[in-house]
């Protein structure tokens, strides 16, 4: 492996955490899984995830999958992603320009609209939705099907209750139910600056925010977990708290924090 390169990969049909949170860090990235609980009636997992990073190269490449019905649509997603490593890694490696995303949002869809890749759905029982979030320099992309959640969390984004950066999308899938298969493909993406300071990114699957009472419905929620603790500490206090309330659904979690020392945009009278 690269020199400051690190990657993990897991799918939930390999480990399922029922009944045991587990939290774990590479680095300064943060990874929390939990199953759910039996008690509940839970007793498989079909979350996945994935990261890369460099710390030579200065970025994170990281994947959250939440399936239903079986883990299979989750594990041919990895699967193909990880076949592409080695030219996604060339991509994310570049220097950072104006065309840096683009050209890894291409690569992100030609990866996914391969027709080899597309018969391989059309075999498997179910479908995921995919969240992919890549950090490099001062800026964050994402490109999400379906409902898995992305946050940025920075006190000037805060004043104005600016918290999510993606929109959960409902009935939009890769798998059985495939939004490559298509006329068009659905999907969304976009790219932020990150702020001057200390920027909190965070992924999840919807088992956290749809837990029973929902204590994390809303984001200052997730937010204050972290509030003068460490990153693996606020992880270990969300998943105890879901594991608390009864939560049956699977819930994966990413979390890192970036220190940015430029000046961000600001407006012009500022």
């Amino acid at each position: 492996m690269e020199k400051g390169a690190e990657s993990f990969s897991w799918v939930g049909s390999r480990d399922n955490f029922v009944d045991r949170p587990h939290v774990f860090s590479m680095d300064h990235l943060t990874v929390g899984r939990f199953g759910g609980n039996s008690s509940a009636g839970q007793y498989k997992n079909e979350d996945g995830c994935l990261v890369w990073m460099n710390a030579q190269t200065g970025w994170e490449f990281v994947l959250l999958l939440d399936a239903h019905n079986t883990a299979e649509s989750a594990e041919k997603v990895l699967k193909q992603v990880e076949a592409h490593k080695a030219a996604l890694e060339t991509l994310l490696n570049q220097p950072l320009d104006s065309a840096f995303f683009q050209s890894l949002e291409k690569k992100v869809l030609a990866m996914f609209q391969a027709e080899e890749f597309r018969k391989v759905c059309r075999n498997v029982q179910g479908e995921t939705a995919c969240l992919i979030a890549v950090r490099k320099g001062k800026y964050i992309w994402w490109f999400s099907v379906g409902d898995c959640l992305l946050y940025l969390f920075h006190p000037e984004l805060a004043e104005f209750g600016q918290y999510q950066l993606n929109q959960r999308q409902f009935y939009e899938w890769i798998g059985q139910v495939n939004t490559f298969e298509g006329a068009v493909p659905c999907y969304s993406s976009g790219t932020r600056e990150l702020r001057q300071g200390d920027n909190h990114l965070f992924l999840t699957t919807d088992g956290l925010v749809e837990c029973p009472g929902e204590p994390f419905a809303e984001p200052k929620a997730i937010r204050g977990c972290f509030k003068g603790v460490s990153n693996e500490q606020g992880v270990s206090a969300l998943l105890t708290e879901i594991q608390k309330n009864g939560v049956r659904d699977s819930t994966t979690v990413i979390s890192w924090e970036i220190s940015v020392h430029e000046k961000a945009a600001m407006a012009s009278n500022q």
